[in-house]
């Protein structure tokens, strides 16, 4: 498993006038409880390598449940249960096509989510 860069302590906020922040202020600007549990939710599903590797390969081509399995070199019934979990998230959908279901990421804000996350991680081992 790679280590992640440690984070540095941030330097203490600057309490010069005119830059303070105040405290009313910033509480209000914080999201309800209910979106925050919502968020935490949604970034949960990114916590699973398999629903990352479902998520990369849907993000370049609308795959069926027998490609995804052939490249990922898993099962269907594994994949089924991943994309599952990735529907009911709302990060995929599906359209059918005879008998085959082909999948695809629910909306452009998947594949950036995913790309932000993953230029993320590469910018971190850059700098280490």
């Amino acid at each position: 498993m790679t280590r992640l860069k440690q984070a540095q302590p941030s330097s203490p906020p600057d309490r010069t006038p005119g830059n303070r922040h105040e405290p009313k202020k910033t509480s209000e600007a914080m999201p309800d409880e209910s979106s925050l549990m919502i968020l935490a939710e949604f970034f949960g599903i990114f916590g699973d390598v398999t629903r990352l590797k479902i998520l990369s390969l849907l993000s370049h081509a609308d795959l069926c449940v027998q490609d995804i399995a052939a490249h990922l070199g898993m099962n269907q019934s594994a994949i089924s249960h991943q994309l599952r979990v990735l529907k009911q998230a709302r990060l995929v959908r599906y359209r059918r096509s005879g008998r085959l279901m082909f999948y695809s990421l629910d909306d452009d804000h998947v594949k950036q989510v995913f790309s932000q996350g993953l230029n993320h991680i590469r910018e971190m081992r850059e700098g280490s």
